[in-house]
Order: structure tokens, then sequence, then C-alpha cells
């Protein structure tokens, strides 16, 4: 069986780590000298971010501009130093690694399928130390489209499978779940990180990675 991931929410937990490499970002240009509010700053920031997604590389920069900071160069590195130290304590939910041995152990094909920006998802995967468990990594810029029921399509061409012979598993219910559902492959949803509330359509819906063994023995 090929089965797909997706990796922020569903391999480690992005959402914490996100909001802790912004509240170190923003202490640290506090710290630098800035005389500004912490909690205005963030909503300043989270503004910036929703408008210009998370993937847009000078959040940092249009935030001291919005400030009208005149020479925001220090401030800017502080920041982005203090985002990227962060990394260094990222890891993956507990029970991902040993899931991971397990299905390759039982001689299924592991992929990544994700949104953003290669080299972003590449270092998320080196930093969470299991890069070497997946045969390719799908990323929509590499792809040339976000995830939806053209990307999927795309990589089941890549791979020369056929739907039935794919599973994808994710958090989000727009990414993850329906498109990949529309493409025809087997849909497994993970509730966690931020989108777990949202209800699911997903084939199969786990609380944790462990419980994907299983399923996929019965497939």
């Amino acid at each position: 069986m090929n089965i797909l991931f997706d990796i922020d929410d569903t391999l480690f937990p992005s959402s914490e780590f996100s909001a802790l490499a912004r509240k170190n970002a923003l202490n640290a240009m506090i710290g630098m000298g800035l005389d500004h509010d912490y909690n205005d700053l963030n909503e300043r920031l989270d503004a910036i971010i929703k408008e210009k997604g998370p993937n847009y590389a000078r959040h940092f920069d249009d935030l001291c501009k919005e400030l009208k900071i005149m020479k925001p160069a220090r401030f800017i590195a502080s920041a982005v130093a203090a985002y990227h130290d962060t990394k260094a304590s990222i890891a993956p939910y507990p029970k991902v690694p040993l899931t991971l041995i397990k299905l390759k152990e039982e001689n299924h094909s592991l992929f990544i399928a994700t949104n953003g920006n290669s080299v972003k998802q590449w270092d998320k995967l080196i930093r969470l130390g299991i890069e070497l468990y997946f045969d390719r990594v799908f990323v929509s810029e590499d792809i040339g489209r976000e995830k939806d029921v053209g990307f999927y399509k795309k990589v089941l061409e890549l791979l020369g499978a056929r739907p039935g012979e794919c599973v994808m598993v994710g958090d989000r219910e727009d990414a993850d779940i329906i498109p990949s559902k529309k493409a025809g492959l087997i849909t497994v949803r993970v509730l966690t990180g931020k989108h777990a509330h949202v209800p699911s359509t997903a084939d199969h819906t786990i609380r944790d990675i462990s419980e994907l063994l299983p399923i996929v023995k019965n497939l």
C-alpha cells in the first residue's frame, strides 16, 4: 500500500511550534529595545500572517514597516534568529517514529504530500529526524498547485499508482481529506492540531497516528 502523509499537525504539532516561535521572536525584538506592547505586536503579526500567508518570508520586515521603524535591521535579525532557534526544539508526535518503522517493516511505501515551500518542508522533516522513512516527498511548490484534486491526481501519475492503492493521512479536511477523496484515495483523518474540531468526512478517523496500523492491515 502507498501511504501519503501530511506534515503539519499530522506528524508533529506545528500549531504549537508556530505559536512558541512567534512568541520567542517578538520577545527577542522587545529585548533588543523595541518599545511596544507584546500583545499589540502579536495582533499585528497575526494580521500580517493571515494576509500574506504562513510561507511568506518577510513577516517581521512588514511588521517593522507597519511600526514605522527607521532602522529595523537589528529587530528583524533578532526575531529571525529567535524563530529559527526555536526549531531546535521541534519533535514529532510521540508515536510517529515507531508507527513509521512498523509500516516500513510491513513493506508499505511511505510518502509526504504537503502544501508549502519545498525547502521549508524538507527542513521540517530533517529536523524531525524522519526524512529517511519516506520514498518521495511531494510539495505543492514542486507540483505547481496547492493540494486540490489535481494535486492528488498528479501524485498518482508520478507514482504510477491506482487511487485504491493509496491512503492519504492528514489533519485538514479541506486540504488532506476532501480533495484526495475526490481523487479516489482512501482517506484517514487525524484529529490533532488546530483543525481537530472540524467535522470529518474521511473514510477513517483517528486520534493518534498509531491507530493507523490496524486500519492499513484491514485494507
